[in-house]
């Protein structure tokens, strides 16, 4: 089994940023983020991939990890270290394009679509909306603790927590089973993305006994 690249994923989206999405992102590099995925479907292929290019520049002195939410030959123009596929989202094809070495995941929303990720080839699955989020309305009930449970116990591969997920409730997520947790309008409309970056990973951080 692949590991991730970190327990928290920033996932973009520079129309919920508190400012210019390249100084977020460079903010949560500085947090302590390492692993952030560019999520700005409705840009140009040519400005996705500068953006994308940027951003990844931006990490790779800290030795993050850069993916993108979108088609694989999107990041392979890039030159992102994976994608983050939707839902259905052909994870054969994206592994024959991008290679063995490249990050793979799929969205997923129930149990059996992440054992079914799995079974494609994906290195991981991002599961949600685990609690109720502001930053992507409609995207079906809440699964709950519960629901991400579930996933986690049928999928063989590393299941990532999405939707509503803060630094009150990360440490739940994992102890429900998630490898990682995903967060996105959290950081992105902080006014200290690299402190909100740094509030989730204490909180998910083991205490002492």
């Amino acid at each position: 089994m692949r590991r991730l690249p970190a327990p928290l994923l920033v996932v973009t989206d520079r129309k919920q940023a508190a400012a210019a999405l390249e100084r977020v992102a460079e903010a949560a590099f500085a947090g302590g983020c390492r692993w952030l995925s560019v999520r700005e479907k409705d840009l140009a292929p040519e400005d996705l991939a500068a953006l994308a290019r940027t951003v990844a520049a931006l990490g790779r002195p800290m030795g993050a990890t850069v993916t993108l939410h979108g088609e694989a030959a999107a990041g392979l123009a890039a030159g992102l270290d994976g994608v983050h596929l939707p839902a259905g989202g052909d994870v054969a094809s994206a592994r024959a394009l991008l290679g063995p070495g490249a990050l793979v995941g799929r969205s997923v929303h129930a149990a059996v679509e992440a054992a079914s990720a799995a079974a494609a080839g994906a290195d991981y699955v991002i599961v949600g909306p685990v609690f109720a989020t502001a930053s992507k309305p409609g995207y079906g009930p809440a699964l709950g603790l519960e629901g991400l449970g579930a996933a986690a116990r049928a999928c063989p591969v590393p299941v990532v927590a999405i939707g509503g997920v803060d630094a009150a409730n990360a440490a739940a997520c994992l102890a429900a089973g998630a490898a990682a947790v995903a967060v996105m309008g959290g950081v992105m409309r902080a006014p200290d993305p690299a402190a909100a970056v740094a509030a989730l990973l204490a909180a998910m951080r083991p205490t002492a006994a």
